[in-house]
């Protein structure tokens, strides 16, 4: 193997594309990072747009190969389950775990950035260029054009990657090229951020636990953070009689959330302000095909493959994709034409799997958590997994808690749901005939 590498270009500076440069730099790659927006460290975050993360087992796994995990972790608020709010009574607690001590975390999408950040540019051989926005890729020849506050510029690389997120431009222009097809498909929802602020200096809700208010076809999440508040999400439909097009004025907005998440107004002074002034955001998923051009121009996590954020998986699957392109890099001798391809045969069916559970988990959080029916299945998958440990394992628990492939984890799943159903028909059959039995003694 060479120990003199050329130049690979990473297109987007946020989570992935940090922790890749992390991972092309370790292997001795010279990298250019180019980022269309200033440098966040500098910066302002822009309002509402914050959206915190569940870092959970895979995500932390690739932070441990380069040594991050344990400062990222330090200002960590493990969740070990959810809390349910109903519009009326009391809340309940629906443990992730059997044993009740696992948990995914809740973290700073900002602070995480920053701290990705910060240890690419201390490796050798990264660089950033921010302000840099990509309109132009010539996917066979590798140069790349950029618009900045000083007019346009060129670059050119061997290789060029991009993990710039669900808006990609490097798939705008690999799309444009001719090289590649992609769908995307919207929900007709959004979603919307509130603030819950610290109360006396403390947490005005449970902080080891991710709030639902859930409300048929509606429902708000809240995730601690390490300054005692809480970043709530309205995930809302987008139109119709009870959406974000529906509320305007002060006066209705404060009347909504009054008769629908009454517990939440006295914890949300800025309610009203925040309603008003944030943005909605778009929810959607995106799938294309084929995640690489030439050997030399690839596509991961959101860029490839965005899902909705209702499993919190975004993150950690990108995360995990770093992991593999890692490995394939190590089988194909770093040879890209061989591992680009290879990654994407990798990683494009656990893609899929991931995102159809995501879309599931928002119908199951958003309709199905208050449902006696529902609470009643988890306590019997509990069950299942005390009275059988390592061979029943709920999916939850293989998502998050596992680094155990999306697209097996699908397949286990149906297996385990398929034997405890012909286990359930069985035991049905046997009391029937039981019964049937017993009345014709009686005769």
């Amino acid at each position: 193997m060479s120990t003199e590498r050329d130049e690979v270009a990473v297109v987007g500076a946020g989570l992935a594309g940090c922790l890749l440069a992390c991972f092309l730099a370790r292997r001795g790659y010279p990298v250019a990072l180019y980022e269309r927006r200033p440098d966040p460290r500098t910066g302002t975050v822009e309002r509402g747009r914050s959206i915190n993360l569940a870092l959970s087992e895979r995500g932390l796994d690739a932070l441990r190969r380069i040594g991050l995990d344990e400062q990222v972790m330090a200002d960590a608020l493990p969740m070990r389950g959810r809390m349910i709010h109903p519009v009326e009574g009391e809340s309940q607690f629906q443990s992730y775990s059997v044993s009740g001590d696992r948990a995914i975390n809740s973290i700073s999408r900002g602070a995480l950035n920053n701290a990705l950040l910060d240890a690419a540019t201390a490796l050798p051989g990264v660089r950033v260029a921010f302000d840099h926005r990509l309109v132009g890729l010539d996917p066979v020849g590798g140069e790349m054009t950029f618009e900045t506050p000083q007019g346009k510029v060129t670059a050119t690389a061997s290789v060029v990657l991009g993990a710039d997120g669900a808006g990609s431009a490097v798939r705008g222009q690999l799309l444009a090229y001719g090289g590649l097809t992609e769908s995307l498909d919207f929900l007709d929802y959004g979603y919307k951020e509130l603030t819950i602020p610290p109360i006396g200096g403390e947490f005005a809700l449970d902080p080891g636990a991710l709030h639902i208010w859930p409300r048929g076809t509606s429902m708000m999440i809240a995730l601690p953070n390490p300054d005692r508040s809480f970043t709530c999400t309205l995930f809302w439909p987008t139109h119709g009689t009870r959406s974000f097009a529906s509320l305007s004025s002060p006066a209705a907005i404060e009347r909504f959330f009054a008769d629908h998440y009454p517990d939440l107004v006295p914890l949300a002074p800025n309610l009203v302000d925040d309603y008003q002034h944030n943005p909605v955001g778009v929810l959607g998923t995106v799938r294309c095909t084929p995640w690489q051009v030439a050997g030399r121009v690839g596509l991961l996590g959101d860029a490839a493959h965005a899902i909705v954020p209702f499993y919190g998986q975004g993150a950690n699957c990108a995360f995990e994709d770093v992991v593999e392109l890692d490995r394939c890099l190590d089988e194909c001798d770093d040879e890209w034409a061989a591992a680009l391809p290879l990654f994407q045969h990798r990683r494009q069916d656990d893609a899929e799997a991931i995102a159809r559970m995501a879309l599931a988990n928002f119908v199951e959080m958003r309709d199905k958590v208050t449902s006696p029916v529902f609470r009643t299945r988890k306590k019997v998958e509990h069950a299942l997994e005390r009275a059988l440990p390592g061979r029943y394992v709920s999916q939850y628990e293989l998502v998050s808690f596992s680094t155990t492939p999306y697209a097996r984890v699908r397949r286990r799943v149906r297996r385990q749901y398929a034997v405890v159903g012909a286990v359930a028909a069985g035991a049905a059959a046997l009391l029937a005939a039981g019964v049937g039995a017993a009345l014709g003694r009686r005769r």
